[in-house]
């Protein structure tokens, strides 16, 4: 088996992360010697904030709002963590990222450089009724209803180009996913699709 990049992408609540953590399980029992580099946007900016510098204090306010960060500011969340850890023969799984149409442009440059196979977008698809409850029942000490509305409606506005723009490019293996089923037939359906059993 050889490294493979995958992209987690779908609205807020449709269990990303659950999913890759599966995937991750997967890959580690199919092949232990390639080591697996996690990319998770949203913890990488929880973590950001907690700092002291005028951006970082900057971010914060945006967070608290319920705002959305500047484009800059996301690609540095997953460029980041790529540039110190990215060693070469590793999976590479990004979660959450991107959001935005200039930021796929930009995650396509480093799949330029770092001559990546084809990567795998794999779209985990609820609507948006689905992912309100789902938020509000896992909702985090940072989150109130209002904030979680806010992130939904990015979703119309930034991420569904982005999806759009995946599910027409050629460069993408691009899988579309129904996520209001069961944790275990979303997972067995992602690995089928992957061709992982």
């Amino acid at each position: 088996m050889t490294p493979q990049t995958f992209i987690f992408i779908g609205r807020s609540g449709c269990g990303k992360g659950t999913q890759v953590e599966l995937l991750m399980k997967v890959l580690e029992k199919k092949e232990p010697s390639i080591d697996i580099l996690y990319i998770q946007t949203g913890q990488e900016f929880r973590e950001f904030i907690k700092g002291n510098t005028l951006t970082q204090k900057k971010a914060k306010e945006t967070y608290d709002v319920g705002g959305l960060m500047p484009e800059f500011l996301a690609v540095n969340m997953w460029l980041k963590p790529l540039i110190e850890r990215y060693k070469g023969n590793q999976h590479i799984i990004f979660d959450g990222t991107p959001r935005k149409l200039h930021e796929a442009g930009v995650l396509d440059s480093v799949f330029d450089y770092y001559n990546f196979g084809k990567p795998c977008v794999i779209n985990i698809e609820i609507s948006a009724e689905e992912a309100l409850k789902r938020l509000l029942l896992r909702k985090r000490l940072d989150d109130n209803e209002d904030d979680i509305k806010k992130r939904l409606g990015w979703y119309e506005t930034d991420v569904l180009p982005t999806i759009e723009y995946y599910r027409n490019g050629h460069r993408y293996n691009f899988l579309e996913i129904n996520g209001e089923r069961t944790i275990e037939e979303i997972h067995n359906d992602i690995v089928k699709k992957l061709g992982l059993v």
